[in-house]
């Protein structure tokens, strides 16, 4: 398969970028998206040309780091998948492929395809965590019971990987899907009951001090989601936060 690839190149966060065309030869099918990424930069190298910097970790759809922006749509043309679970079977021969970063205010380009998603762990500091009892005398969590509906609605907000999909697929790059999956995970179990209010708070207070958009009830976002997250956890997180300002 013979492609044309046209990727955003950028030096650093300071630099001007632009769209560079790229001709790629005898790819296969059977290629995951970042596996003919490799082949390019291979090419690039030998021929002594900077290659291409992207983000890349498990390369199974788990650490979220391989975002890419592809032909318009966070992760490409396939749907409930990473980049790196991205096949090129879903290209045809002689295709041209946009790939770009992920572009929001809260996202700055580190160099390339490469963007700083710190903005993510600053907000999950912020209130995503528990209270644990360190003393040696810990309670087993299996011996707390939880309801079976909400169990199960805590797990599915916790499979958000936080690859930033969302924030891209909105046109006001709001996180507001992400900051509202850590809250939901939290907020459905009794473990995190002894920060509930105070995680909301500071949580929303620092996305939006991140620079995140405000949600655009499109549902964008949830279609977008590698991962399925819900926006009934958006509505959730509306409600603790609400209930968490009415108690203050």
């Amino acid at each position: 398969m013979d492609l044309k690839l046209k990727i955003w190149r950028q030096k650093n966060a300071a630099a001007k970028g632009k769209i560079v065309d790229y001709d790629i030869s005898e790819v296969s099918s059977d290629m995951s998206f970042l596996e003919m990424l490799d082949v390019l930069n291979k090419e690039l190298t030998e021929k002594g040309d900077e290659p291409v910097s992207f983000d890349h970790d498990c390369r199974e759809g788990i650490c979220g780091s391989c975002s890419l922006q592809i032909n318009g749509r966070p992760h490409g043309p396939d749907g409930g998948i990473t980049t790196c679970q991205l096949h090129m079977r879903k290209f045809k021969n002689g295709d041209s492929i946009v790939i770009e970063p992920f572009r929001a205010k809260a996202f700055p380009i580190v160099k390339d395809l490469i963007i700083d998603r710190s903005a993510f762990d600053r907000v999950q500091h912020a209130g995503a965590f528990i209270s644990v009892n360190t003393s040696g005398n810990t309670q087993d969590a299996n011996a707390t019971p939880i309801n079976k509906g909400n169990a199960d609605h805590a797990f599915d907000a916790a499979s958000c990987i936080g690859c930033g999909a969302c924030v891209a697929a909105c046109k006001n790059a709001s996180a507001m899907l992400f900051v509202a999956a850590k809250v939901s995970q939290y907020a459905l179990l009794p473990q995190g009951q002894v920060e509930r209010e105070m995680r909301v708070t500071n949580m929303v207070s620092q996305m939006d001090e991140e620079g995140f958009g405000a949600c655009t009830n499109t549902g964008a976002c949830e279609a977008e989601c590698p991962k399925g997250i819900s926006i009934t956890n958006i509505a959730r997180m509306n409600r603790e936060f609400i209930g968490s300002n009415l108690k203050s």
